[in-house]
């Protein structure tokens, strides 16, 4: 060969969507793709975007095989290069061309470091190393480096996995995923958002149930709208005082993937004190008898997808009416730092049904959630109050249960809010502007 190098870039057409989101897919599929050229692979790293594209590159001992995905468009930017004339990049074109569903590609290969323009110089190549060469490891083992990215328009969360998705599944409401992350273990992810994570999950249902649940000993019904990863039904049958809990989620494949990769939330599924409902929350609010909870936790996912619903007045109007008269409801409140607009519309929205004296805000630190700050709303019926707690019980409770976060001293110590925050629950949603939040707000 007269060059040191076969570049060839690549442009493919009309390729699958659903295969150009997949990272797994696209990272096996470069790996193979190469090694079907007959490269000895190296490493590769790859990261998924939300809520589409995937970035990556196939080391190999030849050179690279780079690519970046366009899902939207159904289409992939494809560098293949390789060094001598013991590998064909056009096998890896081939390979690609089929693992894509690409409908046609263009392509055009450069001949990189020709041979006539270059001038070989002779050096001592010990005296550049400073320890003994290494080797390819023998057992052709590589190293992978598959990432999983949630971004936003000004922050991302990217998290290291295995490569190996462990579930993925398309309901009628959303995609339905679990990943092996190296960090945080099993992750469940739904349409591309995170939503626990078997190293952390236990800060947020711990905080979403033992507050309330602490304050209020005399509850007896409770209700959970969504909440299919089952933790915080864990938490909450943890109270012998409670003799029913209804859980209401309208995906049954989210039950069925906790139940699978995430077994320390779904743990209690088959608890005889659960009532298990697979149905729309916001029906069965509608349907729901006067005055019957004692409790009411909102545990939905992001105000989008089939928890859009779960975040308009009209609906929380209805968890009042259902609430018992000294009776609380419990919210996950998003993150006052992410988008401080949402963070202040829901605050007012409940003050405006509960009264202005009867919401509370308290927060928690959740790693893997936007900007790690997180926060619930505690809406009070009656005149239940947070902080009216039996101290020493709640000791007790925590350390008879083995809680990971939850005890009396951060029951208290989680309404106490920073000023901004404060802040932020002062402010009209008109008037809410971008010096707190990492997103923009919605003016």
């Amino acid at each position: 060969m007269n060059a040191l190098g076969r570049h060839i870039l690549v442009e493919f057409y009309d390729c699958s969507p659903e295969l150009m989101n997949d990272v797994i897919h696209i990272e096996n599929s470069m790996v193979a793709a190469a090694e079907t050229a007959g490269a000895t692979v190296i490493n590769s790293t790859f990261h998924h975007f939300s809520p589409y594209g995937v970035s990556g590159v196939v080391v190999i001992q030849e050179s690279h095989l780079a690519i970046h995905t366009w899902p939207e468009y159904g289409y992939a930017a494809v560098d293949l290069f390789t060094c001598g004339d013991s590998v064909d990049p056009w096998v890896s074109y081939s390979y690609l061309k089929e693992a894509f569903q690409s409908g046609h590609g263009s392509s055009m290969e450069l001949r990189r470091g020709q041979l006539s323009l270059l001038k070989r110089n002779d050096f001592n190549l010990e005296s550049l190393r400073d320890a003994s060469a290494k080797t390819i490891e023998s057992d052709g083992s590589i190293t992978r480096d598959v990432w999983f990215t949630e971004r936003d328009e000004n922050i991302a969360l990217s998290l290291k996995h295995t490569g190996n998705q462990l579930y993925k599944k398309d309901s009628d409401y959303q995609r339905v995923e679990v990943y092996e992350t190296l960090a945080y273990g099993n992750m469940l992810t739904l349409d591309g958002m995170v939503m626990c994570t078997q190293k952390d999950e236990y800060v947020y249902h711990e905080m979403i149930t033992h507050v309330p649940m602490l304050s209020n000993r005399s509850a007896k019904r409770a209700l959970v709208i969504g909440g299919g990863d089952g933790g915080t039904v864990r938490e909450l049958l943890r109270h012998e005082q409670l003799e029913e809990v209804t859980l209401v989620e309208i995906d049954e494949l989210v039950i069925e993937a906790c139940k699978l990769h995430l077994p320390e939330t779904a743990v209690a599924f088959d608890n005889p004190r659960l009532n298990l409902l697979i149905e729309d929350g916001i029906k069965y609010i509608k349907e729901c008898a006067n005055e019957h909870y004692d409790l009411i936790i909102v545990d939905s996912a992001d105000p989008v997808g089939p928890g859009e619903g779960l975040f308009t007045a009209a609906f929380y109007q209805e968890v009042y009416r259902c609430l018992t008269k000294d009776g609380v409801m419990i919210t996950q409140s998003e993150s006052p730092r992410f988008n401080s607009a949402v963070f202040v519309e829901i605050y007012d929205t409940y003050k405006k049904i509960f009264g202005q004296d009867k919401v509370y805000c308290y927060l928690a630190a959740i790693p893997t959630y936007p900007t790690g700050t997180w926060s619930f709303s505690y809406s009070a019926k009656g005149d239940a109050k947070p902080l009216q707690f039996d101290a020493e019980a709640a000791a007790a409770f925590s350390k008879k249960e083995g809680l990971k976060y939850y005890n009396e001293a951060v029951h208290t110590a989680a309404f106490a809010l920073p000023n901004f925050v404060k802040e932020l629950l002062n402010t009209k949603p008109e008037h809410v502007t971008d010096e707190y939040s990492a997103e923009p707000t919605s003016k």
